[in-house]
């Protein structure tokens, strides 16, 4: 039963994340230009550094030749660089540019932005468990994330 009551939870706590984040990822995604996909890309990219098309789609859960045309659009307006694996030329890495950082770092702050705005009608304790949970939730989850990769 116990069980039943964790994946339950479980998914209705993501419903309530997942409708949250897209709309405080709707907002600044408008404003700044660039679709909430490809400004996902670019911070993934922007905070784990450089990594091939295969790991990306892997962790974007997205098909690898959307991910090629959205990277060739990506790389025309010069916020991500592609390079040639010398080692083995048939990898290819890619990783933000400077633009590209300035562009991620800029769709953060709007989402840190809009995030604080949502929470502004916490108390400091319902604020305190929040960041308690998902600082558990969080170390859990990357834990069953590695052993599923």
């Amino acid at each position: 039963m116990a069980r039943k009551e964790f994946i339950s939870l479980m998914e209705e706590n993501g419903l309530i994340l997942e409708r949250l984040l897209a709309r405080i990822h709707q907002y600044p995604s408008q404003t700044i230009g660039y679709s909430r996909q490809q400004l996902m890309v670019l911070v993934d990219l922007s905070v784990s550094g450089r990594a091939k098309l295969k790991e990306i789609a892997h962790h974007q859960c997205m098909p690898t030749p959307n991910l090629c045309i959205m990277f060739r659009k990506l790389e025309a307006e010069g916020l991500v660089a592609r390079t040639v694996d010398e080692e083995d030329r048939r990898n290819t890495w890619y990783s933000v540019t400077a633009k590209g950082r300035k562009v991620a770092n800029q769709f953060r702050e709007s989402v840190f932005d809009m995030i604080e705005s949502f929470c502004n009608g916490l108390t400091s304790d319902e604020e305190k468990k929040l960041t308690k949970c998902f600082g558990d939730i969080n170390t859990i989850l990357k834990r069953v994330e590695e052993q599923n990769a």
